[in-house]
């Protein structure tokens, strides 16, 4: 089941589950040392995707700036990857940007061995490659139908 909150409607527990598994991922298993908490959860729409009460899949939408809104943090599980979670919490976070803020952008920074799975969701690449906290990325925007 997929749940959205706004920074202040999360719980601590949620929060600190949140940020938990984004660590698990990002810092621990790809060895990737960095600020995680960076000031932007606050300005951020939170996706949770429980299973058995335990978040597996995770991802925030940053609300618009400029005209764009963007996702960033996505992320699943290890052991619950090859089940469809990031697809479904993805497809919700894109469903909502095209019923609140169509007429924005929607940017991703994909981690560029992923290409394949934002493409299917409907993301193009814009050509701007680069290193962020030293793993290959790519910046994606969402077409619009």
């Amino acid at each position: 089941m997929i749940e959205q909150y706004t920074y202040s409607e999360l719980s601590k527990e949620d929060l600190y589950e949140a940020l938990h598994l984004r660590t698990e991922v990002f810092v621990v298993e790809q060895n990737c040392p960095y600020q995680e908490c960076d000031n932007l959860d606050q300005l951020s729409i939170h996706y949770l995707y429980r299973k058995n009460g335990k978040i597996v899949a995770y991802l925030r939408l940053l609300l618009p700036e400029k005209n764009i809104v963007k996702i960033g943090r996505v992320v699943v599980k290890k052991s619950e990857r090859q089940n469809g979670f990031g697809i479904d919490i993805m497809n919700a976070a894109i469903e909502d940007f095209k019923i609140q803020f169509n007429e924005s952008i929607l940017k991703i920074s994909a981690q560029q061995y992923l290409d394949k799975f934002y493409t299917s969701l409907g993301f193009v690449a814009t050509g701007k490659k680069y290193l962020e906290d030293n793993i290959p990325h790519q910046e994606m925007i969402f077409k619009k139908d």
